[in-house]
């Protein structure tokens, strides 16, 4: 029988939807902007910003060795108080170094912008979905110890095949619905 006495943690669940809609994508905040539109209080905080070693998704999604330094840009999003995602945008170093894609704070107007300020024309994207048990540091950053989590990697490429962008969102299993659409006219009943 649970005790009485210990407060229970609200389950919040939040839209993640798939693929990215064009017009969420392009705004000043993915996750306030699709906060605002479920009716969520979001919030959201930089944790890091600098260059560190890439882990073996992310050097494969930007094409560099394991290891090599990338620039992270990292970030924790809370709905209604309770922490529901990490993010973190990485780019080669070749591309942001010494740019706003490497600069404190979060960039504005909208990172989309500053991409594009850098002469990078959107190709395309891919985003793959894992599921996998919380690492210690994501569980104890989304205060769900023995839980799991959706990780989704998100690798936006230029129009001359350069993988420019890898977000990698760690959300809370628990906390996130996922509706995945298609595209008008690519799909059969």
């Amino acid at each position: 029988m649970p005790d009485d006495s210990t407060p229970t943690r609200p389950r919040v669940l939040v839209e993640r939807h798939l693929p990215t809609p064009p017009a969420v994508r392009g705004s000043a905040s993915l996750y306030l902007t699709e906060a605002t539109r479920q009716g969520i209080t979001p919030e959201r905080k930089m944790l890091f910003v600098g260059q560190e070693p890439a882990s073996e998704h992310v050097a494969a999604a930007l094409r560099v060795k394991p290891r090599d330094a990338v620039i992270a840009r990292r970030k924790q999003f809370w709905a209604d108080g309770v922490p529901v995602r990490i993010a973190t945008s990485y780019f080669r170093v070749d591309v942001g170094e010494n740019t706003r894609l490497d600069g404190e704070g979060f960039v504005l107007p909208t990172l989309q912008a500053a991409i594009e300020d850098l002469g990078h024309t959107f190709g395309g994207a891919t985003e793959t979905l894992t599921a996998r048990p919380a690492t210690p540091g994501e569980a104890d950053l989304l205060d769900i110890p023995g839980e799991w989590v959706v990780q989704i990697l998100r690798v936006s490429i230029s129009t001359d095949d350069v993988p420019i962008h890898a977000l990698e969102t760690i959300c809370a299993a628990s906390r996130h619905v996922f509706p995945i659409g298609q595209p008008d006219g690519t799909d059969q009943f």
